[in-house]
């Protein structure tokens, strides 16, 4: 493997203390985000006093529940497994799934349990119906094994398999970065529960730690067991969340021991070309993953362990070329710059490894030890128009570690976490340099401005892509259930805490690498740059490059399950969470810059320059801290309610419904831009045009260019105007936590084997962070001539950024399902879901800056640019001869909308010539039948052969036919133009030579064995 030189250039409350305090001194329960499954029902002509025994098949444990006067059982905190169930000399074998509530009655048509001891498993049969949790409010579904093992799979990532859930968007980018969405909400807003413990991304964006910007996995998936998807309308154990929540059960070792290796393997000669090697040929490319699984008794029916690594060796494909908007001027770059267009890629690697020992000392606790370590090390910033030399060199890792203590009484279920985490993520230039962006100018369609259209960008990646973002520390967590309280109904009632306490660290450039612009024009290349783009240092009270903070996270839930009757269910909860975050609320304003925001206007004599923001309803007092005057939030309250009707009382169709509000939390990668801008700031300066001594651009200052700029940093800084070029941002004193309002109804049905559900949700998300500019010209407006007044900043300073809640987005579905499981007896198993999305926005919800307008509250609602309209997903698999397993999967999606600034010749009230709209690309194909509405169309396969070579040992071989019919996935467009003289008409084409999303057709093999 090659290596590189990498470049060093980072700077080296009382309720809820009360409640936390008593609920792990005193034991109170815990279910907290909990993959546990519950077992309830009731045994016929039980006496109270009876007993109900679980037994787990695979591992030998054992719990017991007492019936009660009325029959029934309750049982909470059971491993996903297949168990014997038994009382009074009755039983069944069942099958229970990830954090699923399943109803099992031994009635007097149940078969008899086999003579001798109950933990004697030799007479049980293993193979069991998988109970399905339908009388449920929550919005989701559960994937099972057999589709995880079944499936064909584009890569290693266990989530790839949440897109067969209605409403639910698995996507896979250019760069073979993944990405996973819930309805319209951003990827921040979802969570990832392993084994009930949260892996929310504090810092970065991504929603799971360690998920952005990457194309690795969060966990082994040898290591997952099933997982579950909930789209809406979870329960009041989820916390930190806004969007769609996956909670995932690992595996553990059993009585005997199981190991499996496998190997898979693709490149470049077994796939088709991209669009962008249709001319040149295929780039060299590469995926290789492998790894092991082992697991099984330390002691018989006490004691296991288990242990997954899983790794890859990947190489993306890219290409060097203009973007689509200068790609019709490209024959003006001279030959020796277009000559650096052309094949490259980014190699990455992984390392996954997960280990975990489970001990069971007595019938009533379960103790867990469990780890995770994940280092990856990854080539980014490469392809499009950036040349390899700008490359950065990317470095994520996360690391955990959990001790889990499970007790179960006659009554009531325990269970405590302890936890710490480890994760950062630290891109940096690969080479120091000034890096150099040749462009295109090209005139704005009813704007005196100009748009610079990006041909070549090669040279040193400049400082902003030097960037240190972690999170470390450790949590507590304790969740109780109660089972046996009776009121009018059986209540199953959890409680729970949690108590996080983490360091925070967010540096988000370095002063190195600037950036130097230049024009091609008429076939060359102008001598001198017209514009500079670079990091510069400033000495700024209260300001650092690098922010570090503490983080104190509490949360305190409470949860009843109310079977009110034997078919009605009532589920109640509400929820809160409170975090306490310093670098926020002990953050000082600059005084010299309060002073220069009230000093005298002189542009508005006897007026300070502050009251250029009041035509805007801004009012700069409210963004000035003063260490004492700002409080962490503290009304994130949230109600859950959520019932489900069995209408005959045998779960054949159910309907069930809710509403619930849900909060999220402030990314601390934005919050710290207050803290750090002010030291390290953003610069662009323009040059004179030196054949006319004017600027290039009317609404840019600009200065006559000086060879010594070329020099680096320090040159710069001489500049007279860089000196007072500090960028600051303010954010609001008053800063809320973003949440979202979920509603839902709808109805399952059971027919035959298919289980079908049809369910309308509408989600409403509210107080999302967005930034926007405090420059105003000096009568308040906020445009003259159709410009924004980049050049009216606050005296002394560059440009100044605002934050405050804003973004909002309104998601309405139809989701529709139909799930036939697969039966060993059938042979087969079929998924079918379908979305229905209208949703709006008013702001690109992965965008938090808006300069288009004054306010984030002038911004149009829109189309949402972040799901299909329409979206249907087929998956399944099937034994066909001679051993062999067929699995097939198919996605068909409209295009996705796209949120851009147009400009068309029409004049809002405000002065805005450009204005935001959300506009639906053209199609790229169709399918089957009709004609090309479809912007995502793919059709995999997989067929494995299992062979038997002794006894146990199993060896296996699978290929994988990725997008079989090679369709092209465009991601990429060309703006031709929004229409002209005020009319809408938009010209949006197709960029066939663009970027794709997913891959072309490829072909993956697979070598397996296990024993």
């Amino acid at each position: 493997m090659k290596t590189h030189r990498t470049v060093s250039i980072l700077p080296a409350r009382s309720l809820l203390c009360c409640a936390l305090a008593a609920s792990l001194f005193a034991t109170t329960p815990a279910m907290a985000q909990s993959s546990n499954a519950t077992l309830r029902g009731q045994v016929a002509s039980a006496q109270s006093g009876s007993e109900v025994v679980v037994t787990n098949i695979a591992t030998g444990s054992v719990r017991r529940a007492p019936v009660n006067a009325n029959g029934n059982y309750t049982i909470v905190g059971l491993q996903p497994g297949t168990y014997k169930v038994e009382s009074n000399g009755i039983s069944r074998t069942v099958t229970l799934s990830v954090a699923s509530s399943a109803t099992v009655d031994l009635g007097n048509d149940a078969p008899a349990a086999p003579a001798g001891d109950a933990t004697t498993l030799d007479t049980v049969t293993v193979s069991a119906p998988m109970i399905r949790d339908v009388k449920t409010s929550e919005v989701g579904n559960t994937i099972s094994a057999r589709q995880i093992q079944q499936l064909p799979q584009a890569t290693r990532n266990f989530l790839e398999f949440a897109d067969t859930v209605p409403g639910m968007v698995f996507q896979v980018d250019g760069n073979g970065n993944t990405k996973l969405r819930g309805g319209a909400s951003n990827a921040s807003a979802g969570n990832l529960y392993i084994d009930g413990v949260g892996q929310k991304s504090y810092v970065r964006s991504g929603g799971v730690a360690g998920q952005s910007d990457t194309q690795g996995n969060p966990f082994p998936q040898l290591a997952i067991g099933e997982y579950k998807v909930i789209t809406s309308n979870y329960k009041a154990e989820y916390g930190q969340i806004s969007g769609a929540a996956i909670t995932a059960a690992t595996k553990s070792g059993t009585n005997e021991l199981h190991g499996e290796v496998f190997y898979r393997y693709t490149d470049q000669d077994l796939r088709d070309k991209r669009p962008d090697e249709e001319e040149n040929g295929k780039i060299d490319s590469q995926t290789k993953e492998y790894g092991f699984a082992l697991g099984g008794p330390i002691i018989q029916d006490r004691m296991h362990f288990f242990v997954a690594y899983e790794g890859k060796e990947n190489v993306a494909p890219k290409s060097v070329q203009p973007s689509a908007e200068a790609a019709a001027f490209v024959n003006q770059l001279p030959s020796n710059l277009a000559s650096q267009y052309g094949p490259a890629n980014m190699p990455f690697e992984e390392d996954l490894f997960f280990g975990k020992i489970d001990f069971e000392p007595t019938d009533r606790d379960r103790i867990e030890l469990s780890t995770i370590y994940r280092d990856e090390t990854q080539t980014a910033n490469v392809g499009g128009t950036n040349t390899l030399a700008q490359a950065t060199d990317k470095i994520n890792k996360d690391k955990r570690t959990n001790l889990r203590w499970q007790h179960s009484a006659d009554s009531w279920f325990n269970e405590v976490i302890v936890g710490t985490e480890n994760s950062e993520n630290n891109p940096t230039p690969r080479t120091l340099g000034n890096g150099i962006v040749y462009t295109y100018f090209q005139p704005r369609s009813g704007s005196t401005d100009i748009d610079e259209r990006t041909f070549l960008t090669t040279g040193s990646a400049g400082g902003l892509n030097a960037q240190r973002k972690s999170q470390k520390g450790w949590f507590i967590q304790n969740d109780l259930t109660f089972t046996s309280f009776q009121w009018h109904g059986e209540h199953t009632i959890k409680m729970g805490v949690n108590y996080k306490d983490v360091e925070l660290t967010s540096q988000d450039a370095a002063a190195v690498n600037p950036q130097f612009s230049y024009r091609v024009n008429g076939g060359s290349v102008e001598a001198t740059p017209y514009r500079v783009d670079f990091v510069a240092p400033y000495t700024t009270p209260g300001q650092r490059a690098t922010v570090v903070s503490p983080s104190k996270q509490y949360g305190i839930y409470l949860q009843d399950d109310w079977a009110v009757t034997d078919k009605l269910m009532i589920n109640i909860g509400v929820r809160y969470d409170y975090e306490d975050t310093p670098a926020y609320t002990n953050f000082v304003t600059s005084q010299p810059f309060v002073d220069a925001l009230y000093a005298n206007d002189a542009e508005n004599p006897g007026q300070p320059w502050a009251n250029r923001l009041l035509p805007s309803g801004i009012n700069v007092a409210d963004y000035i801290s003063t260490g004492n005057n700002r409080k962490n939030f503290k009304d994130a309250w949230a109600p859950r309610f959520g019932f489900s009707y069995d209408f005959f009382g045998d779960e054949s169709a159910v309907l069930h419904g809710g509403a619930a509000r849900s909060y999220d939390r402030n990314l601390f990668e934005q919050l710290a831009l207050e803290t750090s801008k002010a030291a390290l700031s953003p610069v662009a300066v323009y040059f004179e045009n030196p054949a006319t001594q004017q600027c290039y651009r009317a609404d840019r200052p600009c200065i006559a260019f000086d060879p010594r700029y070329l020099n680096g940093i320090d040159q710069l800084n001489t500049i007279p105007d860089v000196s007072g070029s500090a960028e600051l941002f303010m954010f609001n004193n008053k800063l809320k936590t973003p949440y979202s309002d979920q509603y839902s109804i709808g109805i399952t049905n059971q027919v035959g084997e298919w289980l079908t559900d049809v369910t309308f949700q509408r989600i409403l998300s509210y107080d999302g962070f967005a930034m926007g500019l405090i420059n105003r010209y000096p009568d308040g407006s906020y445009f003259q001539n159709g410009n924004v007044p980049w050049g009216e900043p606050v005296p002394g300073y560059q440009n100044t950024i605002l934050g405050t809640n804003g973004l909002e987005q309104r998601n309405s579905q139809v989701l529709l399902s139909a799930d036939k499981p697969y039966t060993k007896e059938s042979g087969w198993g079929l998924t079918l879901s379908y979305t229905h999305t209208s949703a709006r926005q008013n702001r690109n919800i992965d965008e938090p800056y808006g300069f288009d307008k004054a306010t984030i509250g002038d911004y149009p609602f829109v189309k949402s640019d972040a799901v299909a309209a329409h979206r249907f997903v087929a998956s399944g698999s099937i034994d066909i001869p001679w051993g062999v397993t067929l699995g097939a999967k198919l996605v068909l999606a409209t295009p996705e909308p796209i949120n851009t600034i147009a400009c068309f010749g029409f004049t809002d009230p405000d002065g805005a010539t450009c204005q935001q709209v959300g506009v639906t690309p053209p199609g790229s194909g169709k399918f089957l039948v009709g004609g090309d509405i479809w912007g995502y169309r793919t059709v995999d396969f997989q067929a494995t052969k299992e062979f038997t070579v002794v006894g146990d040992f199993k060896m296996s071989a699978r290929m994988n036919l990725l997008n079989a019919f090679n369709f092209k996935n465009y991601s990429a467009y060309a703006y031709n133009g929004f229409g002209s003289n005020g009319q809408f008409d938009p010209d949006i084409a197709i960029n066939t030579s663009g970027e794709i999303t997913y891959v072309p057709r490829s072909v993956v093999l697979e070598l397996g064995a296990k024993f």
